[in-house]
């Protein structure tokens, strides 16, 4: 069907046939996405031995660069291929780049002499920057492509259908995260090579990337059922060059002589439409409450970056271990809990539970989170500690002695050419088991069903009814800052202990969220539905006296431009008569 055409598809129980290609396409794509990430900090630490703070940095970059292309993706959807062609596109860039990043964890490729340690790393580095970069560019730039796209796909009357088909795509993506963080953590551990067997990074990025191909293959099946619409020009772009032109016309308007206005964006009124204006305005009010949010994210992708490195120091099989799983089970679980018990048994005992204080109380149980983990990082530290001391204890007592030392967390401290005799000394790894993080994860899993969920529900209500997709942008933007947030702190910080760094964590968001609570408390809620009702009869009002402005603008002008032709004709005549003389 071509673009800007819209016809009746056919329909299974109420539902367009094309929307299942899409939900498909959604759990391969989601499955491709977060079965990569589950690993991806491990392969930074273990196969390209960068140390914990850089492989941080790393992957919180990554992360948020995957956070920033979606503005991109959206420009590019609505003012120019429309989104079909950029899911189409952006999805072949996305799959180049997940099979880049298997090609990268092959070590076989450059392993020449055969000892299972690449011989030129740098190789695989530069590979694995280029095929996250893809990735980053593709999963960013469809995201707010695909679930628009599943909606464009019903009639006006198929509310019902649209409602509930944002639930199922909604859980899609939560089973595509929720089999990849089981699956590839499990591939990872198989051993594989040529030469040398090693853990399978190459199978456990390969998988993944298998799966987007399968994505992309089967939305490309459905082209023909799909409703698609022309690109119409994007709403970010509009809001962008309304909000410049009220700052440089403010600017311009700065001396004394000219009358203040109400609000700095009424300086737009020469150009744009009170309506315009009016949403602007709307949207400007929430994003403004959207500053202290980022913190909240840079607590929460943590668990893939320094929770992750953190399971690697306990006690436990971190291949088949379930605390990968306990985020998008939790949510599972969480959601219906809280939207059919919790909430409504608060609205019975009649507390104002408002929006914003939900986001509240989420962004305390995220600090409470880190809490939890700084107290978990204090007993690996001391049983670590302990270990130690029982090295050196042992290390005193056979110093002519041959000791073999049978432990798992760091290497023997005793060389060969140390010893004589042969007692064996059984010192066992570190006793924290894995299991001690389940209580952080639960934490930070409520915080994000109260914050994460409810901060959409609050966006949606609150946008204009043709800005919904600009604050999805400011949503995601504060995704993005908050893992560049990690990145300063991971950086700039020099706490000796990684403890000390989760309760830094945990204060800033504490303070932050005390800004947020006073921010909310002064917000008035509205409802755009009213005020673009408001302003709906006065648009062709003011779209006359623009127009009539802007007529009396050109006769003006055009009458000057006459009355320098006539006066210059004159001259003229003038002219030629003192020469004739």
């Amino acid at each position: 069907m071509a673009d800007g055409k819209k016809s009746k598809s056919a329909t299974v129980c109420g539902y367009p046939i094309s929307i299942f290609f899409i939900v498909v396409n959604e759990f391969c794509e989601r499955f491709s996405y977060y079965g990569m990430r589950a690993v991806l900090v491990l392969y930074f630490k273990y196969f390209l031995r960068w140390d914990d703070d850089f492989a941080t940095t790393i992957y919180h970059t990554f992360v948020a660069l995957c956070y920033l292309t979606p503005i991109l993706g959206a420009i590019v959807a609505d003012s120019w291929l429309g989104k079909f062609k950029t899911i189409v596109y952006l999805s072949i860039v996305y799959t180049l780049g997940q099979i880049v990043m298997a090609i990268s964890a092959i070590h076989d490729i450059t392993d020449s002499n055969k000892d299972g340690i690449p011989d030129n790393m740098t190789f695989h580095v530069a590979l694995s920057m280029v095929g996250l970069i893809l990735i980053a560019l593709g999963t960013g730039g469809i995201k707010p492509c695909v679930a628009a796209f599943g909606g464009d796909q019903f009639e006006d009357h198929q509310e019902k259908q649209r409602s509930t088909f944002f639930s199922i795509f909604y859980l899609s993506i939560n089973a595509g995260s929720l089999l990849s963080t089981v699956i590839t953590p499990i591939l990872r551990a198989q051993e594989c090579g040529i030469h040398t067997q090693q853990k399978c990074y190459p199978l456990a990025f390969g998988v993944p990337a298998a799966l987007m191909v399968v994505a992309l293959i089967v939305f490309i099946v459905g082209s023909g059922m799909y409703n698609k619409t022309a690109p119409q020009g994007n709403i970010i772009v509009q809001v962008c060059k309304c909000i410049g032109f009220a700052i440089k016309n403010r600017f311009r308007h700065r001396a004394r002589e000219h009358p203040c206005r109400t609000h700095w964006m009424d300086w737009a009124e020469e150009k744009y439409d009170k309506l315009l204006i009016a949403q602007v305005k709307m949207v400007l009010k929430v994003l403004f409450l959207y500053i202290p949010l980022p913190m909240f994210w840079a607590l929460f992708d943590q668990q893939g970056s320094r929770w992750t490195l953190q399971a690697t120091t306990m006690d436990g099989d971190f291949v088949s271990i379930l605390f990968l799983t306990v985020n998008p089970i939790l949510i599972l679980v969480l959601v219906p809990i809280m939207d059919s018990l919790v909430y409504p048994l608060i609205s019975k005992c009649k507390l104002n539970f408002s929006p914003l204080k939900r986001m509240t109380v989420g962004m305390f149980l995220a600090a409470l989170a880190f809490i939890a983990a700084a107290l978990v990082q204090i007993q690996i530290d001391v049983s670590v500690t302990h270990i130690k001391t029982n090295l050196h204890t042992h290390y005193l007592m056979s110093h002519n002695s041959r000791i073999q030392f049978i432990f798992s967390y760091s290497k023997p401290c005793l060389s060969s050419h140390q010893a004589l005799i042969q007692p064996v000394v059984d010192i066992k790894p570190n006793t924290i088991h894995m299991a001690w993080q389940i209580p952080q994860y639960f934490l930070i899993t409520a915080g994000e069903v109260v914050f994460s969920v409810t901060g959409l529900e609050f966006s949606y209500s609150q946008a204009p009814s043709n800005m919904k997709s600009v604050l999805q942008a400011g949503w995601l933007l504060t995704v993005a800052v908050g893992n560049i947030i990690v990145l300063i702190v991971a950086e700039a910080a020099t706490l000796p202990d990684q403890w000390a760094e989760y309760i830094l964590f945990a204060s800033l968001l504490i303070l932050v969220c005390i800004i947020f609570a006073v921010m909310a408390y002064f917000y008035t809620y509205l409802d755009p539905a009213k005020i673009e009702a408001e302003f709906a009869h006065e648009e062709p009002e003011d779209k006359e006296k623009r127009k009539s402005l802007e007529m009396a603008k050109k006769d003006s002008v055009e009458h000057h431009k006459e009355d320098r032709r006539s006066s210059d004709s004159s001259s003229d005549e003038e002219e030629t008569k003192q020469t004739k003389i």
